[in-house]
């Protein structure tokens, strides 16, 4: 039940990627069938036109766009919210599950395998084997052996205690002499028991409070426009205070020495020249180090304000995505429909290749606008809209050149038209050249 549930709370972020599929395949699948067996021919001649046939129709999708915005409004942030909080209550009650038997699994700073599990949640560890990560970034230069373990964990804490049991310690040590590294020291020791706490912080950071985490998924168009205005002005606020510390902090005042008249100095080089050059020396050094600073506080700043910048991007990314959920229903039909009509081909055959192409054109195009968006490589309602934008103009040609019957055939001379003459004229020429030496 605890997978059902995970499944079930998981499955409704996936519907705005399946349902402009589905309409766009179904729609080609059906119009192309009724053109297919002459269907829209014997409509035609009773007076019905695509337009008239394809009214109750264009009726449903409406329909079912406003269904597909009220799901992406209020059923996906729930089940997104679940679905997080589920995966915390796994990882509280049956840390087990987050460590599969015969392969090294990333647990903290920590990767843990072992060879067999059991009990009622999987708790009974045999054959661990540990590697911990140095805090000091060299690498994995702790490993640790013991032949049972117990997990153990309380509820509504983000610590994961392992309790190991008959085992052995190894770490390597790095000598502050670099000669006795070579020596490749390191330290030994048994143990009967051992018991080693996990920090899980990392795997439900997305619940602390205080914290800059992914809620765009889980909030629906009111909340997401209270939240960005709340950003929006946080975010100017550490503008404003980031530029008034920044320019307190670059001001450089040389002053002449004491006792000394500063009437006569008319610039800053004539105040220079009254110091000797170890006084000089610590003037440029004072000011290079006040450079140094500023220059260090400036970089942290603006990657401290373009992560910010990034999560109000996320949050706009996400109020625009259900709006382009409901239209991208309309698009995928205006598409699928026409041109259903036009190939005249039913089935699961040329259908399915067309709605491919079409698809993976409209997500590819999608997933690049909302990247190069939340870089903040373009404005977020252009990169969520980017895709739309550029399908729209086909499906309106579409949906023109099939109700005014222009073409039934989708025409591709004007590509292969050069190739032919050029073909033509080599042809030609070697047939010349032939001639001309007989």
């Amino acid at each position: 039940m605890v997978i059902v549930k995970f499944l079930v709370f998981y499955s409704p972020k996936i519907v705005p990627l399946v349902l402009p599929l589905s309409i766009l395949l179904a729609s080609i699948m059906t119009f192309g069938s009724f053109a297919e067996n002459y269907e829209f021919a014997a409509m035609k001649s009773a007076g019905i036109s695509l337009g008239r046939a394809m009214k109750a129709l264009t009726v449903f999708i409406f329909l079912l766009s406003f269904a597909a915005f009220f799901f992406a409004n209020n059923v996906i942030p729930k089940a997104e919210y679940k679905f997080i909080n589920l995966r915390k209550d796994i990882l509280q009650t049956k840390p087990a599950m987050a460590i599969a038997e015969g392969q090294f699994n990333t647990i903290g700073n920590s990767n843990i395998k072992v060879d067999k599990k059991s009990g009622e949640n999987g708790e009974l560890l045999e054959g661990v084997t540990m590697h911990v990560k140095s805090n000091q970034g060299f690498g994995n230069k702790t490993v640790i052996k013991a032949k049972s373990g117990i997990l153990k964990s309380e509820e509504g804490s983000n610590i994961l205690k392992l309790d190991l049991i008959d085992g052995y310690y190894y770490e390597d040590i790095y000598p502050k002499k670099y000669e006795e590294q070579n020596k490749v020291p390191f330290a030994k020791a048994s143990f009967k028991k051992y018991r080693i706490n996990i920090d899980l912080t990392n795997l439900n950071k997305s619940e602390e409070a205080g914290e800059i985490v992914n809620t765009n998924t889980m909030l629906n168009v009111n909340e997401l426009n209270f939240t960005i205005d709340s950003l929006q002005k946080s975010f100017n606020k550490d503008v404003v205070s980031f530029t008034e510390n920044i320019s307190q902090g670059v001001e450089f005042t040389l002053k002449p020495k004491p006792g000394t008249d500063s009437g006569k100095f008319k610039s800053t080089d004539d105040i220079l020249a009254s110091f000797t050059k170890e006084e000089k020396s610590r003037v440029y050094e004072t000011a290079l180090n006040t450079i140094s600073s500023t220059d260090f506080s400036i970089q942290s700043n603006k990657n401290d304000l373009f992560e910010k910048q990034k999560n109000i991007n996320k949050h706009w990314i996400a109020l625009h995505e259900k709006f382009v959920v409901a239209f991208s229903c309309l698009l995928m039909f205006f598409i699928g429909a026409p041109l259903g009509a036009i190939i005249r081909k039913g089935g699961l055959g040329l259908p399915i290749v067309f709605a491919v192409l079409i698809f993976i054109t409209f997500h590819f195009i999608n997933t690049f606008g909302k990247k190069v968006a939340q870089e903040n490589g373009m404005p977020p309602f252009l990169g969520t809209w980017l895709s739309s934008f550029i399908l729209t103009p086909l499906a309106v040609s579409l949906t023109y050149r099939a109700t005014n019957d222009i073409g039934v055939m989708v025409n591709f001379d004007w590509i292969t038209e050069p190739f032919q003459k050029l073909y033509t004229k080599i042809f030609n020429n070697n047939n010349n050249e032939s001639d001309n030496k007989e």
